[in-house]
């Protein structure tokens, strides 16, 4: 993704990562999705345009939940990534250390917490949104959000796996596109759209495979922008990040 890498279609990286968290919801529009597809992208990665309109295309599909988690480690070379957060970067990360290969590039996609893609391969991503749903547990648990005044509530229901499960619940304030006009760096003069861009992450709670609700104050997770929210229930934690268990995403207007 460096200027020697214009032909590349990806861009690698040795370091860090981050997450979610968000806003009030009314009715899902996503119900019982089959996928969480995680993009980390960059402003100043020449690479990851071509990735950013294939995550616009997958927000579309009523079934897949795709986020934008813009990372900050190319801000370097000329441009400061306006919507990166550390915390993606440290995501990213985590998710290269549990699968052993230490692998962190843009653009990067994540299908269900486990199989990694170059995010400009939209065949991959389908692949692996196929593949990774015939694990155990995949996807499995219901998740739904609800509104009561100043509050969302989030329901989780009980793992149907045969042993118990632990993970965390986590709750994502997203802006649903964010056109951004770049002025120096590798994409100089061009207007990207960001996507589901995460732009806020705040943990939920801890689930062990029992049903259960949590309560989350609106002013804790919005902020200007936001217009969407996604809860998802991840095996693991944050340091060490499993499958996608379960998700459910709604805008806000």
């Amino acid at each position: 993704m460096t200027a020697m890498m214009a032909h590349s279609s990806i861009s690698r990286w040795s370091g860090a990562l981050g997450v979610c968290a968000i806003v009030a919801i009314i009715r899902p529009a996503h119900a019982d999705p089959r996928a969480v597809v995680e993009l980390f992208t960059s402003q100043g990665c020449s690479s990851c345009p071509p990735a950013d309109e294939i995550i616009g295309e997958l927000a579309k599909d009523p079934n897949v939940i795709a986020l934008s988690m813009p990372i900050e480690y190319w801000d370097y070379l000329g441009w400061k990534d306006t919507l990166a957060d550390t915390r993606f970067s440290a995501r990213q990360k985590a998710y290269s250390q549990m699968r052993g290969d230490r692998d962190v590039y843009t653009p990067q996609v994540i299908v269900n917490g486990s199989a990694k893609v170059i995010g400009s391969d939209r065949a991959g991503i389908d692949s692996a949104i196929n593949n990774t749903q015939k694990a155990p547990g995949v996807m499995s648990v219901p998740v739904t959000m609800t509104m009561s005044g100043k509050h969302i509530n989030v329901s989780v229901a009980a793992s149907e796996a045969p042993t118990s499960s632990q993970g965390e619940i986590w709750i994502c304030s997203v802006s649903k596109a964010v056109p951004i006009s770049i002025g120096r760096g590798e994409n100089r003069g061009r207007q990207v759209t960001y996507y589901n861009v995460v732009r806020n992450i705040l943990k939920v709670g801890d689930w062990n495979g029992n049903s259960g609700s949590w309560t989350v104050p609106l002013e804790s997770i919005s902020r200007d922008g936001v217009d969407a929210a996604v809860v998802y229930v991840q095996d693991g934690n944050r340091e060490k990040p499993g499958p996608m268990l379960g998700a459910a995403y709604a805008p806000l207007h």
